[in-house]
């Protein structure tokens, strides 16, 4: 799993494409809704040894026409930046003779004010270029906090606590979702999967991350995903050993190293159980059947 918090910022848009047409009406920019989306290579590659690669591009068909949807996650600002984003619209415009319109996606508010800048390609007197990127940062997206807004459009609520990942509202939009995504029906379930991993690359290393680990590790029988059980078994495992500090049980390394490795939260429920009685590491590792306890 990519846990890229760069990767999430893009992907959004690959998953659900309409959610450009939402978003940018907070830019002030009306943009019909897809009617169908389909995604094209990335490569950007010329036939010399130069590669070019946009985060990710998508072509929108609709009502009004079609265009190009060339989406970069940015996460500073870069003087090199500028030259590449026209580079990429000026390639897909003479390749697929479709137009083309940049989305540069920023987590914070000063890389978000650096990307919303006209940016002139030419002499002073006479630019032969003018880039517009359309910006989405912290102030473009709404903070959804309430539950039952949040299920009306979970990718936007995912947006959301991305890029407000670093500010006190982000919590609020994380139990939020945790609850909306508990409301999905069963046949939902691999879109959940794809969501519960997004909102986890989308949080990078921040302290909300972890709130999202707690959140997705409390509570995960409503899921079955790979992602799911990985996120309920780490969870588990932090309890676990929480519990064994707690009642003063002597952990070593290799035992550490055991209960965090284990991918199977059946196993880490049978050693949670046991470790409320315990009173060393073998009577909680006893294999099954075994209480661990002497006769």
């Amino acid at each position: 799993m990519v846990s890229s918090s760069h990767e999430a910022l893009h992907r959004i848009f690959q998953q659900e494409p309409g959610l450009f047409s939402r978003v940018a009406r907070n830019l002030g920019v009306a943009f019909p809704p897809p009617t169908s989306a389909s995604e094209l290579s990335t490569d950007l590659t010329e036939i010399q040894p130069l590669e070019r690669r946009v985060d990710r591009l998508l072509r929108m068909d609709t009502e009004d026409g079609s265009f190009v949807l060339a989406v970069e996650s940015q996460s500073r600002p870069s003087a090199d930046k500028p030259a590449s984003w026209a580079y990429y619209l000026s390639h897909v415009y003479a390749k697929y003779r479709v137009p083309p319109v940049l989305l540069v996606v920023c987590p914070d508010r000063k890389t978000a004010a650096w990307a919303g800048r006209r940016f002139d390609i030419g002499p002073r007197q006479w630019p032969s270029l003018t880039l517009r990127p359309l910006v989405l940062g912290p102030d473009d997206v709404p903070v959804i906090d309430s539950p039952d807004e949040a299920a009306r459009d979970i990718p936007l609520t995912i947006l959301s606590a991305a890029l407000h990942r670093s500010e006190p509202e982000a919590d609020a939009i994380l139990n939020a979702l945790a609850k909306a995504l508990k409301g999905l029906s069963a046949d939902d379930e691999s879109s959940a999967g794809t969501f519960i991993e997004l909102m986890e690359q989308g949080l990078g290393t921040t302290r909300a991350a972890e709130l999202w680990r707690h959140l997705m590790a409390v509570d995960l029988s409503f899921f079955q995903s790979q992602t799911a059980q990985q996120l309920r078994a780490e969870g588990q495992a932090k309890a676990l050993l929480l519990l064994l500090g707690h009642r003063g049980v002597e952990v070593g390394e290799g035992d550490r190293e055991r209960i965090v490795g284990c991918g199977d939260p059946e196993v880490l429920d049978e050693w949670f159980t046991r470790a409320l009685t315990a009173g060393s590491m073998a009577e909680v590792f006893a294999p099954a059947g075994e209480s661990g306890l002497a006769d």
